[in-house]
């Protein structure tokens, strides 16, 4: 058995199917699994409810139509490839857009409470790179309602809670995932979980980065123990700088100010007080915005012949508009340029559209936005890049290893629209749900946990707290978070890269002697030191496809390497274990697109609208 516990003596657990993440993503999985018959388990990192996806405020995108009738989920589909920079699965793309709107009136029927239209229909707001008003919204709490629903109805639906439970590792038995060895992080103790399949809605990385809207869990934790596993992961290259954090007070420096502010009319100003987004408009992925601010405000008002304001231009054009506006010296007091919607809707519109918005510069920043702009500036928000998946079971390359959410990757290509990932975690959520026990019931032997990996993984964590002495993991993690943001932020290099990637090799020799002290009960600097491993496997890999990918698309801009480039369009940079243990990137060639949908994608709106394009195909 070799050195540490025995297995036998170790807390176990065993259920059909265990789900890694409480958020949106991984609540409506373990729903899905109840539904479908399976034992199922629920592991959360934090408390229930403490999910990232109540930072998700402004909607969820769904072509419902309950604002104007000319959506539909062709024009979604359309929308979502188009902010992608056609880098999306074509497939996942597709089911998206086709499902979505069932889904939000599925979580209606659990008991969402959206707000509502003057014909009592479900309100849908707008939202950058959504041609119509898509976004199912509760005012710009939608996020905080989405979790509410689904854990109100999960709770109901006989899932077992396992909270404030960190997962380590996974367990394999031959090249299948049997289960998960995780520990609680009030006692310190571990706990093995054994199971069929295992669905990781652990969310994305953004704890890589110091100026990030991500909560403390989102280090990576599902995507290094993927990769670890076996498991091949896709476009980590892109990470979306979402445009409009706060800037000032510093201790809420990157605190999301939802995209829903500009989509109810905010407008961004430099420090001259003047509009610039007109001045960074793309004709190439952007023929439907406007070029004036007189047909903007038209826009804003109803006129469905004018063109959208640019301030709802796709989230990384937005992010470099800033980012170019400020570096020019244009920039506002505090390093951010300004938002206002003070001007554009009265005060007590603003109090019952925005209201979490209003209440968050009140008692953060001693601002009342009815009355004076915001500081914002761009901040880490969404990693389109994660696991790869199969696009309609949501199963991993390791079998019985599934992945939905954030931490899965495909749909979003080069870029996410706002409001695409709350649609997205219910639509695969719930596809991760059904391709789990389709998986299970096709078992004909039940896998075994192997003691062995189970033992090396307690000896890895707890040689942390038995060294004499060590690296500081606080000190580690705030180098890497400084690291990251001046070498692989928003404009790219290949020499900052490359320093970027020398750099992770000294973090990585530095992690290998870190040391937490005293027990491992409530021992904050333990659970750093676990979570160090995750983040430099997650910043490696996000580095190197950065670097390999040598041009501009989405959310992965190159200095050296401006503009798309056709070439490659024709690969996904992917990353996998090589092996000797390396970290290989790899160019796959990308399959095309069916025929039908490249020509919904390529379309003209008009097009669509009048059925001369897509028309037969369902």
């Amino acid at each position: 058995m070799g050195n540490g516990p025995d297995i036998h003596e170790l807390q176990t657990i065993e259920h059909d199917v265990i789900v890694i993440g409480a958020g949106g993503a991984g609540l409506r999985a373990a729903i899905e699994c109840s539904r479908q018959g399976l034992n199922t388990g629920l592991v959360c990192k934090s408390l229930l409810g403490k999910a990232h996806t109540v930072m998700a405020e402004g909607g969820m995108a769904a072509a419902m139509g309950n604002v104007d009738s000319r959506d539909g989920w062709k024009i979604h589909f359309r929308d979502t490839m188009r902010g992608g920079k056609f880098l999306n699965n074509w497939r996942m793309a597709e089911l998206h857009a086709k499902e979505a709107p069932d889904r939000v009136r599925e979580l209606e029927e659990w008991g969402a409470v959206f707000d509502r239209t003057k014909d009592g229909l479900i309100s849908q707001r707008n939202f950058g790179g959504h041609r119509y008003p898509r976004l199912a919204h509760v005012g710009d709490r939608t996020g905080l309602e989405l979790i509410r629903s689904l854990q109100d109805y999960g709770v109901h639906s006989g899932i077992h809670v396992h909270m404030e439970c960190t997962a380590l590792d996974l367990m394999k038995d031959g090249d299948r995932v049997c289960g998960a060895l995780a520990y609680w992080r009030d006692t310190g103790r571990f706990v093995l979980f054994r199971a069929k399949a295992v669905i990781l809605a652990t969310g994305g990385i953004g704890k890589a980065w110091r100026i990030t809207s991500n909560s403390w869990e989102y280090t990576g934790d599902g995507l290094a123990m993927a990769y670890l596993a076996g498991a091949e992961l896709l476009d980590l290259e892109f990470t979306q700088f979402h445009p409009t954090g706060m800037v000032w007070p510093p201790s809420v420096r990157g605190t999301l100010v939802t995209e829903g502010v500009r989509g109810d009319g905010g407008i961004l100003l430099n420090s001259e007080h003047k509009r610039f987004m007109f001045n960074y408009i793309s004709p190439r992925f952007a023929p439907e915005t406007a070029a004036s601010e007189e047909e903007a405000n038209r826009w804003l008002a109803g006129d469905k012949s004018a063109r959208r304001p640019p301030e709802l231009l796709t989230r990384d054009e937005v992010a470099r508009a800033i980012n170019a506006e400020v570096k020019a010296g244009r920039g506002s007091e505090h390093g951010g340029v300004y938002l206002d919607i003070a001007s554009r809707l009265p005060a007590e519109v603003i109090k019952k559209k925005l209201p979490s918005m209003y209440h968050q510069f009140k008692e953060l920043a001693e601002v009342d936005i009815t009355r004076q702009p915001m500081e914002v500036g761009p901040t880490l928000h969404y990693h389109m890049g994660g696991i790869l998946v199969d696009a309609e079971s949501q199963m991993t390359t390791v079998p019985g290893l599934f992945a939905a959410g954030e931490c899965g990757a495909g749909l979003h290509g080069a870029n996410r629209l706002g409001g695409n990932s709350l649609s997205d975690l219910l639509v695969f959520g719930r596809r991760a749900g059904i391709g789990a026990a389709e998986y299970i019931r096709s078992l004909t032997v039940s896998p075994q946990v192997n003691a062995e990996q189970v033992q090396a993984g307690i000896r890895r964590a707890t040689d942390i707290l038995n060294r004499d002495s060590g690296t500081n993991p606080f000190v580690i993690q705030d180098q890497l978070q400084d690291m990251m943001g001046k070498n692989v932020g928003i404009i790219r290099t290949k020499s900052e890269l490359e320093t970027a990637l020398g750099e992770l090799e000294k973090f990585k020799a530095e992690a290998a002697r870190v040391k937490a002290h005293a027990t491992s009960q409530y021992n904050a600097g333990w659970h750093t030191a676990l979570d160090l491993r995750n983040l430099l496997i997650a910043s490696e890999a996000v580095a190197k496809a950065a670097l390999t990918r040598e041009e501009s698309r989405g959310a992965h801009t190159r200095e050296d390497f401006p503009g798309e480039r056709d070439e490659w369009l024709k690969y996904n940079v992917i990353i996998r274990r090589g092996r000797d243990g390396e970290m290989v990137v790899e160019k796959r060639e990308r399959k095309p697109g069916p025929a039908p949908l490249v020509e919904i994608a390529n379309s003209k709106i008009e097009d669509l609208e009048s059925g001369k394009v897509g028309a037969d195909y369902k």
